[in-house]
C-alpha cells in the first residue's frame, strides 16, 4: 500500500510538472505556435498568436499577443496586438463562453460571411480598434474605436448578436460614403431592431446629434436629429443627393433641425440654410403626416437657372395635403410672395394670394418646351385664386421673335394655369398692362390685355397698344380643344402699314401710315406649323386714300392691286339769296 501511495504522489508530482511545463511553454513563441497550429488543423478556423501571457496578479485573465483569427479560406476577421480573455467558473460548463474579451490595437471585420464566431462573452470590449463592415447594408469603416458590447453572442448574419447593449466611440468613421469624426454611439440591438439612444458626431465641419431606431424591415424612426454648421460638397444632382431618403422602406421624422448649413452640388447650392421639420413619414415615394410642419429659410438657393435670395417657406402637413402658410423670396431683382394649399385629392395646388413685383427676368431659351412638357404626377392642377403683378420687366431673347415688356402690371382671379398635368390658361380672368413693350423690334406703348377663360375657350376681350403714331385694338378667342383654333379681329388706326410684316404677315404694296382691318383664324399647335392653317383677310387704307385687300388661304396670300378712289365731285355753288 505504501508503494501504491508513493506511486500516486509521484504521478501527481509528474502531472503537476507537466502542467507547469506546459504552462510556461504556452508563454513561449514555440508553445504559442504549436497550440495555434493544432487549433487551425482541427477546426474550420485559422488562429495565430505570438505568445500567451498569464499573471498570478490577475489569475482569471489570459493575454494573447499579436493575434490573427479568421475562418479558413476567408480574410482575417480579427487582427489585434493583444486579446485579453477574462475567465470565470462558467468555463467548467461552457468553455467557449468568456466573462470578458478585450481587443486592443487592431482591426475587426464585421462581415456576415465571417460569422459565426466560435466563442462568446458577457462583454466584448474594444480599445483603439478599427472596425470594417463589408458585405452588409451598413458600409462602415471606423478607426480608433473604443467601447463595448454586452452581452456578445455572435450568430450567423448577426455579428454583434440578436440582443445586446452597445456603447462605442470612434475617432473617425465613414458610413455609406459619409465621413465623420469624434463619433459617439449608445444603443441596443433587439432581434433586428437597432435603437440608437445617443448619437453624436462631427460631420462635414459641423456637428450631428440625435437618436433614432431602425426596425427589422429596414424602416427608420428618427425621433430627434440636429445638424449644425454643416459644410458639404457633393458631385450628385439635387435629386440624387436626397434619393437615399426614398430608398428605405419607410422614414419617420419626429424632429429634424438644421442650422446654418451650406450644401453644394453640380447645378445647385444652398447657403446658410435653417430648417425645422416635425412629424413627417416618407414611404413608397410619397409622404404621410398628421399635424406635421416645416419651416425653412436660407440666404441663397440655386437650382439650375433659378436663383432665389432670402427664401422663406412655412407649411403644415395633414392627411388632406399641405397648407402653405408663407413663401416669400427675392428673385431676379424682385419679390415673390404667395400662400395657399396643395390638395392630395387631385394633386391640385391652389394659391390664395400670389404677388410678383419688381422682377427683371429673362425667360430661359427652352421656356416653350417647358411650357409644353407634362407636369409631374404630384402636380396636376395649378390655380391662382388671386394674382397681382407690378413693375416687372420680362424679356424673351428668342431670335425668331424677341420681345420684352417694361413695367408690367396685372391681376387675375381664379386663374387656372395647369389642368390634367398640362400648362395653359384653362379658367378664370386676367388683365395685364405695361408702360412699354417691344415685339420683334416693333415698339409699342401702353400695351393692354384682358381675357376670360372657360372650359370651351379663352376669350380675349381687349388687346390694345399705341404705336408711334396710332393705335392697335383687337379681340380674339382661342379654343381649349386640342386643335387650338384661334380667331382674331384687329383694327389699326393711323399706324404704319408695314407693322404686321414684322409679326409674320406678308408685306403690303402700300407704304406710309393708315388704317388696317384684319380678320384671321388658324390652329396654334405645339408640333405643327401655324402658317398652313391660317385663313384671313387684311384691308388697308393709306393717307392718300389708296386701298388694298389681301386674302390668305392656307397660308398663301392673294393681293389685289391698290385702288385709288375717284375724287368726290364738288357740290354746285348756290346763288346768293336775294
Amino acid at each position: 500500500m505504501k508503494f501504491i501511495g508513493k506511486l500516486l504522489v509521484w504521478l501527481l508530482i509528474a502531472l503537476l510538472l507537466v502542467v507547469v511545463a506546459f504552462y510556461f511553454l504556452l508563454q513561449t513563441r514555440w508553445g504559442a505556435r504549436e497550440v495555434s497550429g493544432w487549433i487551425s488543423s482541427n477546426s474550420q478556423y485559422h488562429i495565430a498568436f505570438d505568445a500567451m501571457d498569464h499573471r498570478f496578479s490577475s489569475p482569471s485573465h489570459v493575454l494573447l499577443r499579436n493575434v490573427t483569427f479568421g475562418r479558413d479560406g476567408k480574410p482575417a476577421t480579427l487582427v489585434a496586438k493583444s486579446v485579453d480573455i477574462g475567465l470565470s467558473s462558467r468555463q467548467l460548463t461552457d468553455p467557449l463562453h468568456a466573462d470578458t474579451i478585450t481587443l486592443q490595437d487592431g482591426t475587426l471585420n464585421l462581415s456576415p460571411s465571417n460569422a459565426p464566431f466560435p466563442f462568446e462573452a458577457d462583454t466584448l470590449q474594444l480599445r483603439n480598434m478599427a472596425l470594417n463592415s463589408p458585405e452588409s447594408g451598413w458600409d462602415l469603416s471606423a478607426q480608433r474605436v473604443t467601447g463595448g458590447v454586452s452581452p456578445w453572442v455572435p450568430e450567423a448574419g448577426n455579428v454583434l448578436g440578436k440582443q445586446t447593449q452597445i456603447q462605442m466611440s470612434a475617432g473617425s468613421m465613414t458610413l455609406n460614403g459619409i465621413p465623420a469624426t469624434n463619433v459617439l454611439v449608445q444603443g441596443s440591438i433587439d432581434n433586428g431592431v437597432v435603437t440608437l439612444g445617443t448619437l453624436g458626431a462631427d460631420i462635414a465641419r459641423g456637428s450631428l446629434t440625435g437618436n433614432a431606431k431602425r426596425n427589422a424591415d429596414g424602416s427608420w424612426l428618427v425621433d430627434s436629429l440636429r445638424l449644425t454648421d454643416i459644410r458639404m460638397q457633393s458631385d450628385k444632382s439635387l435629386a440624387d443627393f436626397f434619393a437615399p431618403l426614398m430608398t428605405v422602406p419607410s422614414l419617420t421624422i419626429g424632429s429634424l433641425e438644421v442650422t446654418d448649413a451650406r450644401l453644394q452640388g453640380p447645378d445647385w447650392a444652398i447657403a446658410d440654410w435653417d430648417l425645422s421639420l416635425r412629424n413627417l413619414t416618407l414611404s413608397n415615394g410619397g409622404w404621410t403626416s398628421d399635424g406635421g410642419r416645416l419651416s425653412m429659410n436660407a440666404d441663397e438657393f440655386i437650382y439650375g437657372s433659378m436663383h432665389l435670395m432670402d427664401p422663406i417657406f412655412n407649411a403644415e402637413f395633414s392627411p388632406q395635403g399641405v397648407a402653405l402658410r408663407q413663401f416669400t423670396s427675392r428673385w431676379e431683382g424682385g419679390v415673390v410672395r404667395t400662400s395657399g394649399n396643395w390638395l392630395r385629392n387631385g394633386n391640385a395646388l391652389v394659391l390664395n394670394d400670389t404677388a410678383i413685383a419688381g422682377l427683371e427676368y429673362t425667360l430661359p431659351s427652352n421656356w416653350k418646351q417647358l411650357w409644353m412638357a407634362p407636369l409631374p404626377a404630384w402636380l396636376q392642377s395649378v390655380t391662382l385664386a388671386k394674382f397681382t403683378a407690378s413693375r416687372n420687366l420680362i424679356i424673351d431673347i428668342d431670335p425668331a421673335f424677341p420681345w420684352q415688356t417694361t413695367s408690367l402690371d396685372g391681376y387675375g382671379d381664379n386663374l387656372q394655369l395647369a389642368k390634367n398635368g398640362s400648362w395653359g390658361v384653362w379658367r378664370g380672368s386676367a388683365a395685364l398692362n405695361a408702360a412699354a413693350a417691344t415685339f420683334n423690334r416693333v415698339d409699342v406703348r401702353r400695351p393692354s390685355l384682358k381675357l376670360v377663360a372657360n372650359d370651351a375657350q379663352v376669350n380675349i376681350n381687349e388687346l390694345s397698344a399705341f404705336t408711334e403714331k396710332g393705335i392697335l385694338e383687337a379681340t380674339g378667342a382661342v379654343s381649349q380643344q386640342p386643335q387650338r383654333e384661334v380667331a382674331i379681329n384687329l383694327n389699326g388706326r393711323g399706324v404704319p402699314l408695314d407693322i404686321l410684316q414684322q409679326w409674320g404677315w406678308p408685306g403690303l404694296p402700300l407704304g406710309g401710315d393708315g388704317n388696317l382691318q384684319l380678320r384671321a383664324s388658324g390652329n396654334v399647335q405645339a408640333n405643327a406649323p401655324l402658317k398652313p392653317t391660317v385663313n384671313g383677310q387684311l384691308h388697308a387704307v393709306n393717307m392718300s386714300k389708296q386701298e388694298v385687300t389681301q386674302t390668305m388661304r392656307n397660308g398663301e396670300v392673294n393681293t389685289a392691286q391698290p385702288v385709288t378712289p375717284a375724287p368726290t365731285p364738288a357740290a354746285p355753288i348756290s346763288p346768293p339769296v336775294p
